[in-house]
């Protein structure tokens, strides 16, 4: 016989508790106060080659290498090459070990591009660098000042001191191309190679020793094999130039931090690259490199792009008080203002 709805009462009613909820869930997370700092030298497909030397509360420890994969409270935070973390989990190294970053210490700089001047979303190539170091070939392929240009913009906007290392000296006197950027006083190198071995190597390593430098330059212009003569052990595959395009090929796939033999220098290489994007880049932190043609900006109108018309840097520089030089050091700026806003390509 079936029973009627108005038969049941609430004590033949079985409520099946429920798992999710019978344990409210902690807003706090692990304080990892055992984390060991590391080093990020390598990044691939979401593990991460991490370098560990220093223990908890500064103890040294013997350096190794570690592979390590972001954990889950990280959430989508980015980790790049050159960033300082925190690790732990299977610390100590090995083939099949790996450990978990469960911090990012904040950056002192930050190397950063778009995909084009119109792409909103910037990409960071490299954190923690303190100089980037523009390598041109003077030909073959032919120098690209306007991408140079940019690297110089966002070197500016990052912060980082530029070195300009031209290559391929025994095929062009590098002369005039260097008056071209004698007003920015950018600090450069020349190599070249020949019978006697790699000329210019010295003077470049002084300027990378006890810094890091993040290297930048388009596909062919001797990037890999200036650091494979600095780090003789790196072993960066190097390529040649097409003689129909005048274009190298790709041999860097990523970036990759390397240790200066005996020093505590960094050199960080990055893959060749055919544009530089600099959508992000805010034009004041462009002129704040140029201390002798800032403080003409005051009498700018609103919204001036000190590359028009109203802008008053003219008068002040036709008045001698952006100095001897002043003249080319606008020129040199509206450059790479152009530069920055694509209208220079």
């Amino acid at each position: 016989m079936s029973r009627r709805a108005s038969d049941y009462d609430e004590s033949d009613v079985r409520i099946r508790p429920s798992r999710r909820g019978s344990r409210p869930r902690s807003k706090d997370r692990p304080a990892h106060e055992d984390a060991l700092p590391g080093f990020v030298t390598a990044v691939d497909r979401g593990r991460y080659t991490v370098l560990v030397g220093r223990g908890v509360g500064g103890k040294r420890m013997p350096e190794r290498v570690v592979t390590a994969m972001k954990a889950r409270e990280l959430g989508r935070k980015g980790i790049v090459v050159g960033d300082n973390v925190d690790l732990v989990g299977e610390t100590g190294g090995g083939r099949d070990a790996l450990a978990r970053i469960v911090r990012v210490t904040p950056r002192e700089s930050v190397l950063r591009r778009t995909a084009d001047d119109t792409d909103p979303f910037e990409r960071v190539i490299v954190a923690n660098a303190d100089q980037l170091v523009i390598v041109s070939a003077l030909a073959n392929p032919e120098p690209r000042p306007r991408l140079i240009d940019r690297c110089l913009v966002a070197a500016y906007d990052a912060h980082l001191d530029p070195l300009l290392v031209l290559t391929k000296a025994d095929l062009a006197d590098p002369a005039d191309f260097l008056q071209h950027y004698a007003p920015l006083d950018v600090e450069h190198v020349v190599t070249s190679t020949g019978e006697s071995g790699f000329d210019g190597l010295e003077a470049l390593h002084e300027r990378l020793s006890g810094r890091v430098s993040v290297l930048v330059g388009h596909s062919g212009v001797g990037k890999s094999t200036i650091v494979n003569a600095l780090v003789p052990d790196a072993r960066r595959a190097t390529g040649v130039v097409n003689d129909v395009t005048g274009r190298g090929r790709h041999t860097s796939t990523s970036a990759v931090a390397l240790r200066l033999p005996g020093e505590d220098g960094w050199v960080i290489d990055t893959p060749g690259i055919r544009s530089f994007g600099l959508a992000h880049v805010d034009l004041g932190r462009i002129i704040e490199n140029f201390p002798d043609l800032e403080p003409g900006t005051a009498g700018c109108p609103r919204g001036c792009t000190h590359d028009e018309e109203e802008c008053a840097l003219d008068e002040w520089v036709a008045s001698g008080q952006a100095g001897p030089a002043g003249a080319a050091r606008l020129d040199s700026l509206r450059r790479l203002l152009r530069a920055r806003s694509g209208e220079a390509d």
